[in-house]
């Protein structure tokens, strides 16, 4: 994943949600839609992707790259 990339909400779970101290909720995505990365946080055991026009961090693995 690179800032820029088109990615698409697989959906997570709770655990993956608060993985890394994420509590960004995901109800204000929508499984199945493209968002596009605009800052990227990587942690040595998790990322965190920030995406246009949302508020939030969010975990890089409810999310795939199309």
């Amino acid at each position: 994943m690179e800032i820029g990339d088109k990615v698409k909400f697989t959906g997570c779970s709770k655990e993956q949600q608060k993985w890394g101290n994420n509590t960004d909720p995901t109800d204000k995505l929508v499984v199945g839609s493209e968002y596009t990365i605009s800052d990227i946080e990587i942690h040595s055991w998790h990322t965190k992707i920030t995406l246009e026009g949302i508020d939030g961090r969010f975990n890089s693995v409810c999310f795939n790259v199309v």
